[in-house]
């Protein structure tokens, strides 16, 4: 399981089994689908210590089958005793530590009883743990997971509750971080406190200019749109004047709607600052190629992927006026020895000749061929690539 290819094979495999537990949690006996999923998660966290997982892909089935226990525990009702040992086991005792379990979700299936035995139990552990360590040693302290856990587990607990102060106490913290303002925003909107949701994002927003006030003023407008749409637009433009970029250019001309022409100048003369932005704005918001291209070309476009991805689109319009942008990207591909950017520049070049064929450019590009095969003469590899594509 250490190889990536046998590693998302399996994970693949996992996925099928989650589907059939699925369809047996409808048609079998619940208490006897609970015990096959809680043999299956403990045989997963297994897997996923020992598999190397850097696509996710087992990862996200251990997630699916945790989901899948929480549902068929409020179908098959254990004894809640049973079930509370289970999940401080999992918590705080397994050797597998990468996931939490959600006692919102279990409520049902624990009840008063259940849910005051569980509060106990943390209680219990949180006291044999001595004296809580400040927030910014919470990763370092002994016994790190465990009040990370304990932590959790308030969190939720605050939610299951519908308790706002303690919400924002368990959320928010010291108010320290932009991304704990955020996340008592979405904790607040979980229990339909729509108004004091919007404030806690939009306080998120205006913490400061890095990525997580940046993600909860998507938040912040999200919010917007659905609870208080008349605010949005200038939500839209707030962000966009702190954070100018494609993306939130494009959620401004998305929402502007017939009020676009008088931001259009604004967002123009910003992005030409930041061509990328530019023309990807053009490209995948306003849907304009031509003029994508126009931007690229005029403002002195170096990112050969958007280049790539421009051309595409680009070759379908002019075919020849391609040509020079995918030779400069064929140049630099092969300036860095390594075989993926030899194929991909042979796939390139094919295309070029395609894209030449019934022109004056055909001979051009045989010559580009040409000049690439003598100049990368020692390099057995490209020329390998090269016969492959079918290159002369």
């Amino acid at each position: 399981m250490w190889r990536w290819s046998m590693a998302n094979a399996h994970g693949a495999r996992m996925h099928e089994a989650v589907a059939i537990l699925r369809q047996a949690a409808q048609d079998d006996d619940p208490a006897e689908v609970l015990a096959v999923t809680q043999r299956a998660i403990a045989s997963a966290l297994k897997v996923i210590m020992r598999a190397d997982d850097s696509s996710g892909i087992i990862g996200d089935a251990c997630r699916d089958l945790l989901d899948l226990h929480a549902s068929v525990a409020v179908q098959a009702r254990p004894a809640a005793a049973k079930l509370v040992d289970w999940m401080v086991k999992f918590q705080f005792d397994d050797e597998c530590d990468y996931f939490t379990l959600d006692p919102v979700s279990y409520a049902p299936a624990l009840g008063e009883g259940g849910l005051a035995a569980y509060r106990a139990k943390l209680d219990a552990r949180a006291a044999d743990l001595g004296p809580r360590p400040p927030d910014d040693q919470r990763f370092s302290a002994p016994h790190s997971h465990a009040w990370f856990v304990l932590d959790w587990n308030a969190q939720r607990l605050a939610v299951l509750d519908r308790d706002v102060d303690a919400i924002i106490r368990t959320h928010a913290r010291d108010r320290r971080v932009a991304a704990w303002l955020h996340d008592t925003a979405v904790a607040l909107m979980e229990i339909g406190e729509a108004d004091a949701a919007m404030d806690w994002a939009k306080q998120a927003t205006d913490f400061d200019e890095g990525h997580q006030a940046r993600r909860a003023a998507d938040y912040w407008c999200e919010l917007l749109a659905a609870h208080r749409p008349d605010e949005l637009l200038a939500a839209r433009v707030a962000a966009f004047r702190r954070w100018p970029s494609s993306s939130t250019a494009g959620q401004l001309y998305r929402d502007a709607g017939v009020a676009w022409p008088d931001y259009e100048g604004e967002v123009t003369e910003r992005l030409g600052e930041r061509p990328r932005d530019a023309v990807l704005f053009a490209q995948l918001y306003l849907k304009d190629i031509p003029y994508a291209w126009s931007l690229a070309c005029s403002l002195g476009l170096d990112d050969d992927r958007i280049w790539s991805d421009l051309g595409k689109s680009y070759e379908k319009l002019d075919p020849l006026a391609v040509l020079p942008v995918y030779t400069e990207i064929v140049e630099r591909e092969l300036a860095v020895a390594d075989a993926r950017n030899y194929r991909s520049a042979a796939r390139r070049l094919k295309k070029m000749r395609r894209l030449a064929a019934g022109s004056t450019e055909v001979a051009e590009v045989a010559e580009l061929i040409a000049d690439l095969r003598e100049r990368n003469r020692r390099r057995p590899r490209l020329q390998l690539e090269f016969d492959r594509a079918g290159l002369p």
